[in-house]
């Protein structure tokens, strides 16, 4: 970074206002479904699943290196890591910590090995399906949903097909039945090894390694993310074997060679448009990382 980005209290404010009614798009109808405790099986995810709060996604930021001109940034001093300067608030950069920066060392590493990969377009969702493997009515994870083909044709289907799971996260939830169907075997540890960028919940996942950071990532990029996921989430559930009519999603049928052929290319979409995204954090990362190692040099000349 050549030196900080100055924004005008008329433009800042534009993009403020912009950011929190686009994502109010999403919050503001998840705190009513709340409110009245009402569950949403395909949206609720996006707020339970990540722990970013609706109060959080709205909150605008501009990330580091930004001034923010005019008596409106005062509001921002309320906020932890925020300095006032003689040209106007700043995130202070002292604020991205050792903690701060092993994570984004660790996003950086798993986004850099990600992006380096092709595409794989074979799983066709069926970790949805390996989540209520052979599992009783009243023990599948969304209870409340009838099974589109009902347990024995659900089985039927797991048991028909390869299950190549590379995601740890969706692998986890697999039922002990399913386990060693999955032809991979992603654990923690080996993370960096199976990522890969056609995986649906890889892609979800650039929405949890945006809001890691924050405030560091600009609530645009944030937002972008988050949108992502959205859209992502709903042909994850619509590919699953839960029948959504009741909340007006129709079935992505991978059951069949039309539904998986529907599902493969939806999954490209999905991969072409995470890949900026992902390329955006990588650069970010980046960048953080650099100015973290140009502080420390500082500081010990200063030493």
């Amino acid at each position: 970074m050549t030196g900080p980005i100055v924004l005008p209290e008329p433009v800042w404010l534009a993009r403020e206002d912009a950011h929190v009614t686009r994502m109010r798009r999403w919050t503001k109808p998840h705190q009513r479904r709340r409110s009245r405790g009402e569950k949403h099986p395909v949206l609720d995810f996006l707020f339970t699943y990540y722990s970013h709060r609706p109060g959080h996604l709205e909150r605008w930021q501009p990330g580091p290196g930004v001034v923010l001109e005019g008596r409106s940034a005062h509001r921002f001093l309320e906020r932890k890591g925020y300095v006032e300067t003689p040209e106007g608030v700043l995130l202070d950069p002292a604020g991205f910590t050792e903690g701060r920066a092993k994570t984004a060392e660790f996003v950086l590493g798993l986004l850099s090995a990600t992006a380096s990969r092709a595409p794989r377009l074979s799983c066709f969702g069926l970790h949805e399906w390996a989540m209520v493997y052979r599992e009783s009515a009243n023990e599948v994870r969304h209870s409340q949903l009838p099974l589109r083909l009902g347990s024995a044709g659900t089985d039927g289907v797991v048991e028909s097909l390869e299950i190549r799971c590379g995601h740890f996260d969706a692998f986890r939830f697999f039922t002990e039945p399913a386990r060693p169907r999955n032809t991979l075997r992603p654990e923690r540890e080996n993370q960096l090894e199976f990522e890969q960028p056609g995986c649906l919940h890889a892609n979800m996942d650039l929405f949890k390694w945006a809001y890691k950071l924050d405030p560091f990532v600009p609530a645009e990029l944030v937002g972008d993310c988050f949108e992502l996921a959205a859209d992502i989430r709903e042909l994850d559930m619509r590919a699953s074997p839960y029948d959504l009519a009741a909340f007006g999603y129709s079935p992505v049928r991978i059951e069949t060679p039309e539904g998986r052929a529907e599902y493969a290319r939806a999954q490209a979409a999905f991969a072409r448009r995470a890949a900026p995204l992902r390329e955006h954090l990588i650069a970010h990362c980046e960048r953080l990382l650099t100015e973290v190692k140009k502080a420390a040099a500082t500081r010990g000349k200063q030493l």
